[in-house]
């Protein structure tokens, strides 16, 4: 008998660490905004795609890839 389909646990983690995410990255733009516009932009950029990677991770988890 086999356990539980991986897919449902990688989709509550992933919809709840990325609403997290967003949340942090949202708190953390008021601290940015009176900067100036080169950190402005550094910061939006790496905060736009840093939630990628531990989404690929997940995404690997969840097909039970190595």
């Amino acid at each position: 008998m086999r356990g539980m389909s991986r897919t449902p646990i990688a989709l509550a983690i992933g919809l709840i660490g990325f609403a997290l995410y967003v949340m942090a990255v949202v708190a953390l733009a008021d601290h940015v905004l009176p900067l100036h516009w080169a950190l402005q932009f550094l910061y939006f950029t790496i905060a736009g795609v840093a939630w990628a990677w531990p989404a690929k991770r997940l995404m690997f988890w969840a097909a039970g890839a190595r």
